[in-house]
């Protein structure tokens, strides 16, 4: 008799690829962080350069730790199910609490040096971003680690679960993507055209912050490195699938 808990072979490549996608994304961090010391003075929360708390903790959470959270299911493909999930959800509170601490720096600074809120394209790009992370979350938490749902439920939600999770990353590149942006035109104007070192700096920071994006995303659709179920997943999902056919040995 064969052993139920049989471990499934790791796709040659896949390693390779996340690896990838760590160098990127740490990469991505260096050069914020880089960007920041260089350019506009560093980091201080108790200072005018509490705008600068901003763009590094969207980037460490939205980005890079939602990015980790994605592929989880990838990387941890034979241990326990819950294990992993647990592992998925933590990540996702780990950003959602820096992305937190970064909303508050940028509010706090406008609100500090009497700028308005929520008037650009990014602000109402990252406001919904971070709106739907959080909902996404608290969705994904009920259906999938709280122990009240069931396996059906489960079933017919994934799938959306899944599909949001991808958009809301994406749509964090492209919102902080526009967020460099207007901070480079804010802050050079006119120079900006010029080449100046900043401007080629954060250009760069723009390239990776896209590579990244592609990598994940990339490894997320590639059919055969889903995780493979595990023996009592695919139990639940015959006992799922016998219920709703009406062909339970009990009709018989």
């Amino acid at each position: 008799m064969e052993s139920g808990a049989c471990v499934a072979a790791t796709p040659r490549a896949l390693p390779y690829y996340v690896a990838f996608s760590q160098l990127l994304g740490l990469t991505v961090v260096a050069v914020t962080g880089a960007w920041l010391g260089l350019y506009r003075g560093g980091i201080a929360w108790e200072s005018a350069l509490k705008f600068n708390v901003h763009p590094l903790c969207m980037v460490i959470g939205l980005i890079f730790l939602q990015g980790d959270a994605l592929l989880v299911y990838r990387v941890f493909r034979n241990e326990p199910k819950r294990t992993t999930k647990v592992l998925h959800g933590l990540l996702h509170v780990f950003a959602f609490i820096i992305a937190l601490v970064g909303l508050v720096a940028v509010f706090d600074y406008h609100r500090t040096k009497g700028y308005a809120d929520l008037y650009s394209l990014h602000s109402w790009c990252g406001i919904l971003v971070f709106i739907l992370y959080v909902a996404q979350w608290l969705v994904g938490f009920s259906f999938f680690l709280f122990p009240g749902a069931s396996f059906s439920l489960r079933s017919r939600y994934r799938p959306q679960h899944v599909f949001f999770g991808a958009f809301i990353f994406l749509f964090s590149v492209g919102t902080a993507l526009l967020g460099l942006k207007e901070a480079l035109l804010f802050q050079l104007g006119t120079k900006y055209s010029t080449f100046v070192p900043e401007g080629v700096l954060a250009n760069m920071l723009g390239l990776l912050l896209a590579c990244f994006g592609l990598v994940v995303l990339y490894i997320l659709t590639q059919a055969e490195w889903k995780r493979p179920p595990q023996a009592e997943e695919q139990a639940l999902s015959m006992d799922f699938k016998t219920l709703t056919e009406a062909d339970s040995p009990s009709s018989q």
